[in-house]
């Protein structure tokens, strides 16, 4: 079969595309053919060794993260999937592959597509899903009547952030460009700011949490709208301390996100708010209650119009890291 690999950690990495042997599922494992690999900013962070000190990778290494496909093959004790399955998942990141004719994945880590959609739509549903999920329910916890605000929420984590803090109870403000003001109302949202044209923190009451998708340079008008004892959970803006222990990591990387992450948490206790960071994990059990949401608000995220093939993994690439895609970049199989 053939796959798209990294041969080493560049600044320029370039992925080749070659022939590896089908895999073989293991007993707990799911044979997957890949229908739709979806192409994300966090294949830049890999391939460059960004993340490395999370999750240190054996060379020649297939790349990609999530995926949507039909099972066709399972292990001895799989008993939640059997062939002919249309499924869906974010992979491990101590496993990834989703850049590959054929995967294998735990079945732990595996869910059922919403029915409403199709393989490519599905595709774009896992990373995003599963960050929003975990945002709300594993470290947030927010309660009804509280007020969230997402900068940088028009794009595709918000499609999916955005309705499950309305089902939540929040009241949800957002800020992006123009072209994403009428979605964005249309999911729930209660309050928006085009960028181009007004200021968030200049007009926006103060809120519980933020959920930062745009990084370092935000850090300080997302801080300055938060209210004392609030919290500011970020996807970008880099790992601390609080963020390892966690997580369960080793000493010397608890003590390299403790010296990463001091600047921030020092800003943070400045304004008397806590700061967060989150690094998404696959869970199908996770996957599966997104998958209702989906469901229920017959959501379809964008997509960007132009697939790519897996010969042009690299184009697709450059796509996502440089230039402006409208919707979710999809390789085809």
């Amino acid at each position: 079969m053939q796959a798209a690999q990294l041969d080493k950690y560049d600044k320029n990495f370039q992925l080749k595309v070659r022939d590896i042997p089908k895999p073989v599922p293991q007993p707990n494992e799911v044979l997957v053919r890949v229908k739709y690999a979806a192409v994300n900013p966090l294949e830049a962070l890999i391939g460059t060794g960004s993340v490395r000190v999370l999750q240190g990778y054996r060379f020649p290494l297939t790349m990609g993260n999530e995926f949507s496909g039909i099972v066709e093959a399972v292990g001895a004790n799989v008993t939640a999937f059997k062939p002919n399955d249309a499924v869906y998942a974010r992979m491990p990141l101590a496993k990834i592959g989703a850049f590959a004719e054929y995967l294998t994945i735990d079945q732990a880590e595996l869910a059922g597509m919403p029915s409403q959609l199709d393989f490519a739509h599905a595709a774009a549903v896992p990373l995003t899903g599963l960050t929003a999920y975990q945002a709300f329910h594993d470290i947030l916890k927010p309660q009804p009547g509280q007020r969230l605000m997402i900068p940088g929420g028009s794009g595709s984590l918000g499609q999916l952030a955005i309705p499950m803090a309305k089902q939540l109870g929040l009241t949800v403000a957002v800020s992006g460009n123009q072209r994403g003001q009428a979605g964005a109302l249309r999911l729930g949202a209660d309050q928006y700011f085009d960028y181009r044209t007004e200021n968030y923190w200049d007009r926006l009451a103060p809120v519980d949490y933020v959920l930062d998708t745009l990084g370092p340079k935000e850090l300080p008008h997302e801080l300055a709208v938060l209210k004392p004892g609030g919290t500011l959970l970020s996807l970008k803006t880099g790992p601390n301390r609080e963020f390892a222990q966690r997580n369960g990591f080793s000493w010397w990387q608890t003590l390299a996100f403790s010296l990463v992450g001091r600047k921030v948490d020092q800003q943070a206790r400045q304004h008397h708010v806590a700061y967060r960071f989150l690094f998404v994990k696959s869970s199908g059990a996770q996957l599966a209650e997104v998958t209702k949401l989906v469901t229920q608000t017959h959501l379809e995220p964008a997509i960007d119009p132009h697939f790519f093939t897996l010969g042009e993994v690299n184009q697709a690439l450059d796509l996502v890291t440089t230039g402006h895609p409208k919707g979710k970049v999809l390789i085809e199989f």
